[in-house]
């Protein structure tokens, strides 16, 4: 019986393996062209970016009803809701780039967040049927799936960008392919649906009550703050790079390889965690995150470029994925649908109000591009600090207290 719980939570994770694969690489393409199609499309380029904190804020919105279709439907019904908006989200953006509508286009990346908002449960699937031994690897294993994404994603970039007289329009034309063929993958997908509560089943703890949790709140705090810094600093690289003079080509590859970093650590991550626990993993991401910040003020060569990004993504790998182990462990299967929405509607949030600075900080807040991406990096400080502060605090409480 254990042996085919076992292979049944290696199948699952699998299957959500190649889900991160193939739907996952419209991610690193929204963000490569995201900016830069709203540059082209907004009156004003303070608003470049409003694209992707579109995308982000349509995730917000829709993490509570996404992790309720869930909880009710299972797992399965959640992810091809999502699929299904992808596609949509990638027709109505490539209406608005044929019609240059600017509205329409972030109509359209609203909806891609619906997507992206069902793609980010795709970690807590991998938990669901693992073992507690095997959960913290099954955990990075498909975070590990955006190692494909990360060549995938910016190749199509590069092939479909300048396909159509209209920049992009092949892009998004891609966007709604990689979306059909991947919802596929999830007739695949073995997860049991969570039992109907009875009257008398333990209804859990409120959503005050878990998120007043002490592990839990610190576990939600460098999540969002992990992930928000991430989008903040990745969303402003194209239209950098692009800005200090580099092409779409450079910038392509500089997001590649900070997709690279953020993933390919995964085959490793869940085994650090085994060993070393959660804490430790999410303090060096904190702390790799600070050096990230640091390479990027140094300069704007293309190597630093390069560099920055490459210990942005490492960082975002080990606070992310710690922090995501450690919000697993903390919950019970009754309250799994109310704390995971409630986590992604914060951490969504966050990463919303991040993006939609981005641009601002990016294109506003300087008189050059250079000034911009030192004002986007040196703005990461305070928030690094923050979580950093919530974790010393968790590792120095009594042990007493702690359990």
């Amino acid at each position: 019986m254990e042996a085919t719980l076992e292979n049944r939570a290696k199948r699952n994770v699998i299957v959500l393996v190649l889900a991160q694969a193939v739907l996952g690489a419209q991610m690193p393409m929204l963000f490569i062209i995201g900016g830069l199609a709203g540059q082209s499309l907004a009156s004003n380029v303070c608003f470049a970016t409003l694209p992707i904190t579109l995308i982000v804020l349509g995730s917000m919105v829709a993490a509570t009803p996404i992790s309720g279709i869930m909880q009710r439907y299972g797992r399965r019904a959640g992810f091809m809701v999502g699929a299904c908006a992808g596609a949509a989200g990638g027709a109505i953006g490539a209406y608005g780039l044929y019609t240059a509508s600017f509205p329409i286009f972030l109509l359209g990346s609203f909806i891609t967040g619906i997507y992206m908002s069902a793609h980010g449960f795709y970690r807590f699937a991998a938990a669901d049927t693992a073992s507690d031994a095997y959960r913290p690897k099954a955990i990075s294993y498909v975070m590990a799936g955006g190692l494909a994404a990360a060549i995938i994603g910016p190749q199509l970039v590069k092939v479909t960008a300048d396909a159509y007289v209209i920049p992009f329009m092949g892009t998004y034309g891609a966007i709604i392919v990689l979306n059909v063929v991947g919802s596929l993958l999830f007739f695949a997908l073995d997860i049991p649906t969570p039992p109907a509560p009875r009257a008398d089943s333990p209804a859990g703890r409120t959503r005050w009550e878990l998120i007043t949790t002490p592990r839990i709140a610190v576990a939600v705090i460098c999540a969002t703050v992990t992930y928000a810094l991430m989008n903040l600093v990745m969303t402003s690289t194209p239209l950098a790079v692009v800005g200090c003079g580099y092409t779409t080509g450079n910038a392509a590859d500089v997001v590649t390889a900070h997709v690279l970093a953020m993933y390919v650590p995964s085959f490793f991550t869940g085994h650090l965690i085994a060993r070393f626990g959660t804490q430790r993993i999410m303090a060096i991401g904190l702390f790799i995150l600070a050096v990230a910040g640091g390479v990027a003020l140094a300069g704007v060569a293309l190597g630093n470029f390069f560099f920055a990004l490459i210990l942005l993504g490492l960082g975002w790998n080990f606070g992310f994925i710690g922090a995501t182990t450690m919000l697993s462990e903390e919950h019970s299967v009754e309250e799994r649908g109310r704390m995971q929405g409630l986590n992604d509607l914060i951490l969504f949030g966050g990463v919303t109000l991040a993006s939609l600075s981005s641009g601002g900080l990016m294109n506003c807040s300087g008189g050059s591009p250079q000034e911009g991406w030192m004002a986007v990096n040196i703005a990461m400080v305070p928030f690094i600090a923050l979580a950093g502060a919530s974790l010393i605090w968790l590792m120095m409480r009594p042990k007493t207290q702690a359990a």
